[in-house]
């Protein structure tokens, strides 16, 4: 499980909004999410809630997916066989 602490945050003109979650409060914050849509107090509405609510699924989907970055060469040896073929090699 991670230990990752993930920020989601709206502001809405003088209310500003901001969630620390890790998978562990995943579904508290889910929860939260409803709880301030519901008050009408607050300018939450139940768009922000369904907005922030797919961004909190989406990351710990994403979180779950063991995935490794791309590492690309700047710059790519041309292989023997081209150099010895008098042909540029295909970039």
């Amino acid at each position: 499980m991670s230990k990752d602490i993930n920020i989601l945050a709206l502001a809405k003109g003088e209310e500003r909004y901001i969630f620390l979650y890790n998978e562990e409060n995943r579904s508290e914050t889910l929860r939260t999410l409803g709880r301030y849509a519901s008050n009408p107090e607050l300018s939450f509405s139940w768009y922000d809630a369904a907005v922030m609510s797919q961004k909190v699924r989406k990351t710990t989907q994403t979180d779950q997916t063991d995935w490794k970055p791309i590492q690309q060469a700047r710059y790519e040896e041309p292989h023997v066989e081209d150099l010895l073929s008098g042909e540029e090699p295909i970039a």
